[in-house]
């Protein structure tokens, strides 16, 4: 895969986009993530790969591209979590010249010109985050937007689980509805595997939090986004390869996942309406646990006893 001649392009009609790629033990993964970067018709002003105390040879995969890519590492020295990461890496970015900063997983591939055609989303007032089409490594559609995360929403999938509750209507957080991603258009909040991030959103909406370590930090930042009027816009044109993780399969993070979930709701709502939400996301986990769901045990114990919840991420 050769990189894209830009040399006769007026400088104007050739975003200068900013690269972030967290990693942790991604060594199988991050030479194909770096060499999808080579075209996509865009001018890298710096590709930073921030890692989480790998134990594996990430950094030198990372390092040894640079002869080819404008890389530099940030190694953090623990597993810090992936939003400590992107505002380390943040913070040795000059946002002033580059006009948006992309986001990325290492297990994910981008198709050609998939930044091209996210960046020029972003030329449109208003519009502050834009997010590809993820596909699976087998190209079927990844669903990857999800709507605003309420009461009715948590108890539907409670109840049904999320991908049959998004089947209908609006009734779940998640978007499976294939038609859906056959369009652009505005989302509340969508997978953080891979976005693009105006500078000028950026500099507004301010650093990631850290205290969620993983799991709904991208859904903090989109609502934080919105709340100060920037639209998060998704395109189908552009297309991610995500490989995924494993917080399906896996308690501990399964657990994280859910009770970040609920954090940030009752973090942004008081009262009986976060009450409500808790309870309605607790009933569904114990009604798994009693069917033998090794998952829904872990979550619905760390709901129960916040001393069992997760504090830090293992290295």
């Amino acid at each position: 895969m050769t990189a894209v001649d830009l040399s006769g392009v007026p400088d104007d009609d050739v975003p200068n986009l900013a690269i972030v790629i967290v990693t942790y033990n991604s060594a199988e993964v991050l030479e194909g993530c770096l060499r999808s970067l080579k075209s996509q018709g865009v001018r890298l002003a710096s590709i930073v790969v921030a890692d989480n105390a790998s134990q594996d040879h990430s950094v030198a995969i990372a390092q040894a591209a640079a002869d080819d890519l404008p890389i530099q590492t940030v190694q953090l020295g623990r597993n810090a979590g992936y939003a400590a990461a992107i505002n380390a890496a943040s913070a040795t970015l000059d946002m002033r010249k580059v006009s948006a900063v992309f986001l990325m997983n290492p297990d994910c591939r981008l198709r050609p010109d998939s930044l091209r055609l996210l960046a020029r989303v972003l030329r449109q007032p208003g519009r502050g985050i834009a997010v590809p089409r993820l596909v699976n490594p087998d190209g079927t559609l990844q669903p990857s937007l999800r709507r605003r995360p309420t009461v009715g929403r948590a108890l539907a999938e409670s109840l049904l689980g999320g991908r049959l509750a998004g089947r209908i209507g609006v009734l779940g957080e998640m978007i499976t509805d294939p038609a859906r991603y056959e369009r652009p258009g505005p989302a509340v909040w969508a997978t953080g595997a891979a976005m693009l991030i105006a500078a000028e959103a950026a500099r507004d909406i301010g650093p990631w939090d850290e205290s969620f370590l993983l799991y709904s930090e991208e859904t903090e930042y989109a609502l934080r986004a919105a709340d100060r009027g920037w639209t998060l816009w998704y395109e189908p044109a552009a297309v991610v390869e995500h490989i995924g993780g494993d917080s399906g399969i896996n308690p501990r993070l399964a657990a994280l996942l859910v009770v970040n979930r609920v954090t940030l709701f009752r973090r942004r709502h008081r009262g009986p309406t976060a009450w409500a939400y808790y309870l309605a996301v607790l009933s569904g986990e114990l009604i798994r646990a009693l069917t033998g769901r090794r998952t829904a045990r872990a979550i619905a114990v760390a709901l129960l006893r916040p001393s069992r919840r997760i504090k830090a991420l293992a290295d």
